[in-house]
């Protein structure tokens, strides 16, 4: 196979679903071959992740525009990559890494790499003829792909909805499905399901920023009863046809002194007792993953959830590992979660990021291909789910165009790629 070479890399400012500024990026290769890669950002953000560079100035985009970051692109960066290898994915992401030189990325910026990164993946894909998810494969060493379990968002409290609720994300994962087409329909009915259980309660349909819905409740425990009621409204059984999985985001809900607050319902919760409600929420109701039960610093906390819950669920890192092979690895020796979420935002680069989904596999420790609150049309991380067979994905709900991009794409994945659907393999405990 002929290796072409990298003749030009081009980056725009453009918007993402938040109508804030993002950065898109082309890669045009010595055979003409282009591949083209949109960065997403999220609301909800680890203090361990790759930075996000932004110019700061306040009249323009209120401060959020990226145009340093094009300039980086369209300037150093460009001038490093001219005549590198395309199929050199490692090399490339090594050499843009140490282009850098900062341990998070925030000379040149992660969202300035990270558009290169995967820019330069996709035209290597399309100068090879094949599926963007074969070339994945083909970089993290895979060689049964299979399509992941969709977790999909329901409600929304936290950053994604104004805080309208505590808990961020009240996910529903169609654990009866065999197959993504099948997935997604009953998805779609719960989600409509929920709309129209709202509706008759008095309850706002407004939505949040993965357009989920965000009726404002003032527990979690009314939202996961909520959630029940719409799984039933659908005709899907809660526990069979319809399991529950939730994101906490507890380190937004940081407060004095290690404490959480539950601004909603008026407390102030320490470690102990918000691992005490998710235990109650646990025994109460069909919840089968739980991420950032705990402040992404609350490491000895981190022990005794997994302690008691660990063998139950799916205990997720998002912000606790911030898909940081470094953080994870801490995560590993301390036997402190059992899963983590991959944001390629978070890492910076393609290949850090494959190589942190490697060592949760190899660890034993559940990897969830996940999206950001702030996303684009760009379809990526669906490719790159059945590529790295991570068996669970996670885009947010099943409307908006920036979610529904990923979803349609996985139909088309399943469609020629006939790869096998996980269904909840990765997400049963012990299997």
């Amino acid at each position: 196979m002929a290796n072409p070479t990298i003749s030009s890399v081009h980056a725009r400012q453009i918007l993402d679903s938040r109508g804030r500024p993002t950065v898109e990026v082309d890669v045009l290769l010595s055979d003409g071959s282009l591949g083209r890669a949109a960065v997403p950002s999220g609301a909800s953000t680890g203090a361990a992740e790759a930075h996000e560079l932004r110019d700061g100035n306040a009249n323009y985009y209120e401060g959020r525009s990226v145009l340093n970051a094009v300039a980086h692109v369209n300037g150093e960066i460009s001038r490093a990559l001219a005549g590198k290898l395309a199929f050199e994915q490692n090399a490339i992401d090594a050499l843009l890494l140490n282009l850098d030189g900062t341990a998070q990325l925030k000379r040149l910026g992660a969202n300035a790499i990270l558009g290169c990164s995967l820019a330069v993946c996709r035209a290597s894909a399309v100068s090879a003829r094949q599926p963007l998810y074969q070339r994945i494969a083909e970089l993290a060493g895979i060689t049964t792909l299979s399509m992941p379990m969709p977790m999909v968002n329901i409600l929304s409290g936290g950053l994604h909805a104004g805080r309208g609720m505590d808990v961020q994300d009240f996910l529903a994962i169609p654990a009866s499905a065999t197959s993504m087409e099948e997935a997604i329909h009953n998805v779609s009915r719960m989600r409509s399901a929920a709309t129209r259980v709202m509706q008759r309660r008095g309850l706002t349909t407004l939505l949040a920023d993965e357009g989920g819905l965000s009726p404002g409740l003032k527990t979690g425990r009314e939202a996961l009863e909520l959630m029940v009621a719409a799984a039933e409204e659908a005709d899907l059984e809660p526990g069979k046809d319809m399991v529950i999985a939730i994101d906490v985001a507890a380190s937004s809900l940081k407060g004095p002194n290690g404490s959480y607050r539950f601004a909603k319902e008026g407390r102030d919760l320490n470690s102990d007792q918000v691992i005490d409600m998710l235990d109650g929420w646990v025994r109460d109701f069909p919840i089968v993953s739980i991420e950032d039960g705990l402040d992404e610093e609350d490491w000895q906390g981190w022990v005794k959830l997994t302690s008691l819950l660990g063998n139950k669920v799916r205990l997720i890192g998002d912000d606790l590992f911030s898909t940081n092979l470094d953080r994870l690895q801490r995560g590993i020796n301390g036997a402190i979660a059992n899963g983590v979420l991959v944001k390629v935002n978070q890492n910076g680069t393609l290949s850090g990021t494959l190589e942190v989904i490697a060592e949760a596999r190899r660890e034993g420790y559940a990897p969830v291909v996940s999206a950001r609150s702030g996303e684009t049309e760009d379809d990526f991380i669906a490719d790159l789910a059945v590529g790295t067979a991570a068996g669970q994905i996670k885009i947010g709900s099943v409307r908006c165009s920036d979610r529904l991009s990923k979803y349609n794409q996985l139909l088309r994945i399943e469609e020629q790629s006939r790869a096998a659907f996980a269904g909840m393999s990765a997400i049963r405990i012990g299997v």
